[in-house]
């Protein structure tokens, strides 16, 4: 088992990876090279640091956070954790569509108005997380508002990787290793860099991976764009991209990351929870 995940150790491997040295993510971030520097060497960043620091790097800020351990802000988090319920429902009918229906559907739910927040919202989840690489990247997939149930019934359909929900949970409190396999699908799924992801988390890989398939590349959009839906919102765009799939729609196929075979996954019924 991993050991406690460092926010300094992880932003170095970063930058060693991309060969970008301190004073020029300095720079790129707007911050104060002794500052970054500190961070480096073990020192907890601040919010806005953080905040600067993802722009520079090209990461989502809440991706950020959630890597460096640090309590997302409100602003940053999913608009409504209800609509967790259809997260992965628009993930597994999305994807089988053909490109122009997938980008059809991503521009209806950027169309789509902010909706008030429910002044009684849903509790987040509170299984605990390990702080270690599992952990981490399953409080990422949990920013995209995926619950583990939903988490894995999407991995199944854009990665080759098809585990129960609960292995993916014990990948969460630490009970279980995140593999080499599993960086390179939580990275397409999470539309993040393999390699990148690799380096956040400290897994190394065995080799450079393929690229993400275009499915791949357009759930993580999907799911990325989905966050900003309330649950009514949701069970529309879910229910709009079940009726744009062709026949029959109980049928679901693995993607097999990188390339251009699938095999087919029978599911009676598509549900996120």
């Amino acid at each position: 088992m991993t050991g406690p995940f460092e926010c300094g150790a992880m932003l170095v491997r970063l930058l060693d990876h991309r060969g970008l040295g301190v004073p020029e993510l300095a720079d790129r971030a707007g911050v104060m090279a002794p500052d970054l520097r500190a961070v480096l060497a073990g020192a907890s960043p601040d919010a806005e640091l953080l905040r600067w620091l993802a722009t520079a790097l090209g990461l989502h800020a809440v991706d950020l956070f959630v890597l460096a351990g640090v309590p997302v802000p409100d602003d940053l988090l999913p608009w409504d954790a209800a609509a967790a319920r259809w997260a992965s429902d628009i993930v597994q009918d999305g994807v089988h569509l053909p490109a122009a229906g997938r980008q059809v559907l991503l521009e209806v739910i950027r169309s789509l108005p902010r909706e008030e927040r429910d002044p009684d919202p849903e509790p987040a989840q509170v299984r605990p997380l390990s702080d270690g690489p599992g952990g981490r990247v399953i409080g990422m997939t949990r920013c995209r508002n995926l619950r583990l149930p939903g988490l894995a019934q999407a991995l199944a359909v854009v990665t080759p990787s098809c585990l129960a929900a609960s292995t993916y949970g014990r990948i969460g409190d630490g009970g279980k290793d995140l593999t080499p396999r599993l960086v390179m699908d939580f990275a397409a799924l999470l539309g993040i860099d393999a390699l990148d992801l690799s380096a956040l988390t400290g897994v190394a890989l065995p080799e450079p991976p393929p690229p993400a398939a275009p499915e791949a590349v357009d759930a993580a959009a999907l799911l990325w764009e989905a966050r900003r839906l309330s649950a009514a919102q949701a069970k529309l765009v879910a229910e709009l991209a079940r009726a744009m799939r062709p026949a029959p729609r109980n049928c679901y196929q693995l993607n097999l990351s990188g390339s251009d075979a699938f095999r087919p996954l029978i599911h009676t019924q598509a549900s996120a929870v």
